[in-house]
């Protein structure tokens, strides 16, 4: 079952934060952009206003898992996160399996080639599509 409101997606890196949007309807997720890391705090107050602003109920973030299904100090590291902002934006987080969704978002973007350079600023944000797609298809499926 799907929040009431939008779904905003994010495919947390070192540097840079991609964002995606659900619909209304909870069917489509949207490229909402890429947010360039400063601190935590920064980081934060950043995410809940642009929530506030796309009038999202709940946050999905990739979760980074290794290969073997195990977690590793990056899948602590986004769970801090997602504490934190979850605490601080009163907005539910869940996560999902991000394994492979940069890859794949770079195998989408040379196939529709795009160039190296382009590649690299829309990166991850594709990731934080594909991530909320999944998110949806599993809800729409039951099986989340």
């Amino acid at each position: 079952m799907m929040a009431e409101g939008r779904l905003l997606a994010l495919d947390l890196g070192e540097r840079r934060i991609g964002l995606a949007v659900s619909d209304e309807l909870g069917l489509m997720a949207h490229g909402a952009g890429v947010y360039q890391r400063k601190e935590l705090s920064a980081d934060i107050a950043w995410l809940i206003q642009k929530a506030r602003d796309l009038d999202c109920a709940q946050f999905v973030i990739g979760l980074p898992r290794n290969m073997n299904g195990t977690f590793g100090p990056r899948a602590e590291s986004t769970r801090e996160f997602g504490a934190k902002l979850e605490e601080d934006s009163g907005l539910p987080v869940k996560y999902w399996d991000e394994r492979l969704t940069t890859v794949e978002a770079e195998k989408i973007l040379i196939g529709a080639d795009v160039s190296r350079k382009r590649r690299k600023l829309v990166i991850d944000q594709n990731a934080a599509i594909l991530i909320l797609q999944g998110y949806l298809a599993s809800l729409e499926s039951g099986r989340v």
